[in-house]
């Protein structure tokens, strides 16, 4: 099938176009710039503009935009920021699918949706926490309306920490164990929601060709683990020791209010619609995940 993808340039992104054409698929990627090259065509989401003829024909519409949340305090500009990038490519794209008829939409979404649910198992029919993190998800996700609206599958994948060797999480982290100064955060006890880059991507074209997935999808890995597993694990697979503790007023110090809705919150999220629906993952542990991408 033909299908444009706005975020192509992304690490998920430019997996995930690759992936699609090794499947088949005739891909286009949204740019926001002027396209140079034959599977780009151009897009200003803020003006809500599309180049005329980037969606004819589209059978599938996949949304990954939105600005990176880094550990760093959110101030009020940052906050309208990491909305905006989210909010406002969405209702564009969600308009055009509605208006084009596009019998599909894959949107990006968080697990930050959740909010802190403690020890609490949670999957896609927990309710939304509190929280700037998670209000952002529920607008974030509130935008795809018009398109479900006017009939077209909707998938909404609340992605949790993706390990891969091309970036996110592990980069930084790979940085302070090989400088002795691995650690916990906090008490430890948080849980966090993760998941290998390959079975992110591969859970994708499971969406593209399974019917009954839409709504909601919780893009994280089958045995979600707390902090003090992770960086034990993270310890195995490095060969380095994680002495340290990260203590919880110094990250409320450093980071503000991001302390409490990302470093330290515990989100025991599992993948039950994916599961429900067929999908298996190729790694199940994340022994098995970091010993794949901890070391370059």
């Amino acid at each position: 099938m033909r299908v444009v993808v706005a975020g192509s340039s992304g690490m998920i992104g430019t997996e995930l176009v690759s992936a699609l054409r090794r499947e088949g698929h005739d891909v286009l990627r949204l740019v926001r710039r002027a396209s140079s090259a034959p599977d780009e065509r151009s897009w200003d989401p803020p003006a809500g503009k599309i180049e005329d003829g980037a969606l004819d024909g589209a059978e599938a519409v996949i949304n990954l935009c939105g600005a990176a949340i880094t550990l760093t305090r959110l101030s009020n500009a940052r906050k309208q920021l990491l909305l905006n990038s989210r909010v406002e490519p969405t209702e564009v794209l969600a308009t055009a699918v509605a208006e084009r008829d596009i019998p599909l939409l894959i949107n990006a979404s968080a697990v930050g949706y959740y909010g802190d649910t403690g020890g609490r198992v949670v999957d896609e029919t927990t309710p939304p926490g509190t929280g700037f993190l998670s209000q952002m998800c529920k607008e974030w996700e509130a935008a795809t309306q018009p398109a479900a609206d006017a009939g077209a599958r909707v998938a909404i994948l609340r992605t949790g920490l993706v390990l891969s060797k091309e970036g996110g999480l592990l980069g930084p982290l790979r940085l302070l164990f090989s400088f002795m100064l691995g650690g916990r955060l906090g008490d430890g006890r948080q849980y966090m929601p993760w998941i290998h880059h390959e079975d992110h991507i591969n859970a994708v074209l499971h969406i593209i060709n399974t019917e009954t997935l839409r709504g909601p999808v919780n893009m994280t890995g089958p045995n979600p683990v707390t902090n003090a597993e992770f960086t034990r694990a993270l310890s195995r697979a490095l060969g380095r020791p994680a002495p340290f503790v990260a203590p919880k007023f110094a990250l409320r110090l450093a980071l503000g209010e991001l302390a409490d809705e990302g470093a330290l919150a515990s989100q025991h999220v599992i993948p039950k619609a994916l599961q429900d629906n067929g999908f298996t993952f190729r790694y199940t542990t994340v022994d098995e995940a970091l010993g794949s991408v901890a070391k370059r």
